[in-house]
């Protein structure tokens, strides 16, 4: 008999975890990951008391991450099909979900059973063949935590996130020496990213950056990209990151 349970300790499904990352095709998009994952609600599947897999759900009923185990005895599609109708009294209501097309089986489970789908964002690689235009090389500095007020402001007037989200999010980053600032003028114009992977794709670093809505168009973002690329590099690491699906300049070389 499967049961369906909160999980509030992360740590008890890192195997599993471990292996929904192993069945991947590519590596995963960071922010969602690594970044959305672990402030949603997590619920294990449970049958005769052992854990054979789980999901993620974020605050506003979106599925994140689905898997279950091959050693599971329920049916893969009828366990999903259970989730995504909202018929688990553990779960509640599914608005719909998020998923990669690196995610082969997730992906599948989602096509079969949605009347729709629409293209969020959009993944890369670095490619070392690639050779940008020349641009002018910045220096950028690591965040210090006196300054997180300033950065959480900054990425609310540039991009509208929550403020309680990007405080504890950029608090985390900058424990982690993960969050750069560039400023001109003593005026924060841009920050940049650099998310490394503790115990899942471990041999990528993911990049993201945000630049003032005045400062767009004046070739900031290929300069942070470069520099964040850099960093990655250093570390023996691939760069990643992802873009917005209409965000056309930025998927630009």
């Amino acid at each position: 008999m499967l049961n369906i349970q909160k999980i509030s300790n992360l740590k008890e499904i890192n195997g599993l975890k471990q292996q929904y990352f192993a069945q991947s095709t590519a590596p995963l998009d960071g922010m969602w990951h690594f970044g959305f994952a672990p402030m949603s609600a997590h619920f294990g599947f449970y049958e005769n008391e052992k854990l054979v897999g789980y999901c993620c759900i974020n605050s506003e009923g979106y599925l994140l991450q689905f898997y279950l185990a091959p050693t599971a005895n329920i049916e893969i599609k009828e366990l999903f099909t259970l989730i995504i109708q909202g018929n688990s009294s553990a779960i509640g209501e599914i608005k719909g979900a998020f998923v990669s097309t690196a995610e082969p089986q997730y992906l599948s489970l989602c096509l079969d059973t949605s009347p729709s789908f629409k293209v969020n964002a959009l993944m890369y690689e670095q490619n070392k063949s690639i050779v940008f235009t020349p641009h002018e090389r910045i220096e950028m500095t690591l965040a210090q935590q006196e300054q997180l007020d300033e950065f959480v402001e900054f990425a609310i007037a540039a991009i509208g996130a929550p403020k309680e989200w990007l405080t504890s999010y950029y608090g985390n980053l900058i424990k982690r020496k993960e969050l750069w600032g560039y400023w001109q003028n003593d005026k924060m114009v841009a920050t940049g990213e650099c998310r490394l992977f503790d115990e899942f794709q471990c041999g990528y670093a993911d990049l993201g950056m945000i630049v003032a809505q005045s400062e767009r168009g004046k070739g900031f973002a290929t300069s942070i990209l470069s520099f964040l690329s850099e960093h990655a590099e250093s570390k023996g690491l691939k760069a990643i990151c992802s873009t917005e699906s209409g965000n056309i300049a930025a998927q630009k070389p």
